[in-house]
């Protein structure tokens, strides 16, 4: 194998190891949200973006960006989240082809419980994946991030 196989190759087995802790994380986040508060990991992180806005509202397509879905996935999402009481939609004053996407008050309510779960089922997550010889050093890295924050 030559020098540049082996940087393809240390570069695929980086991402597979990426992916196997990000399938993990999520996995274990879904569980518990969906136990808890009926919600899955999409919709408690629409929820969470939009929350963090502070009085700004996002366009459906920053909002896509933002949680990393299609446009029309995440249409899909607020639709539903919007039946359910927890996001409103109205259109904006200066350029009535935008859509802006806010939290209700229900929305806050639930996104304030389910904080919590999410929190703990991450942080048992990450504890779990550090026993795991391949991912522990991913752990590490996410934990200095942290730690910097």
């Amino acid at each position: 194998m030559s020098l540049a196989d082996d940087a393809v190759e240390a570069r695929a087995q980086g991402w597979r190891t990426l992916a196997a802790l990000h399938a993990r994380l999520e996995s274990r986040i879904e569980r518990a949200l969906q136990d808890a508060h009926g919600l899955s990991v999409s919709e408690y992180t629409v929820l969470d973006v939009l929350s963090r806005q502070d009085g700004w509202h996002m366009r459906m397509q920053q909002l896509a960006n933002a949680v990393v879905l299609s446009q029309s996935a995440t249409t899909r999402l607020v639709t539903r989240l919007e039946t359910q009481g927890y996001l409103g939609r109205y259109l904006c004053d200066t350029d009535r082809r935008g859509i802006y996407t806010e939290v209700t008050e229900a929305g806050g309510q639930l996104l304030a419980a389910a904080r919590e779960t999410h929190d703990t089922a991450l942080q048992a997550a990450l504890a779990e994946a550090a026993d795991v010889p391949e991912l522990s050093p991913l752990v590490d890295a996410l934990s200095g991030l942290y730690a910097s924050a």
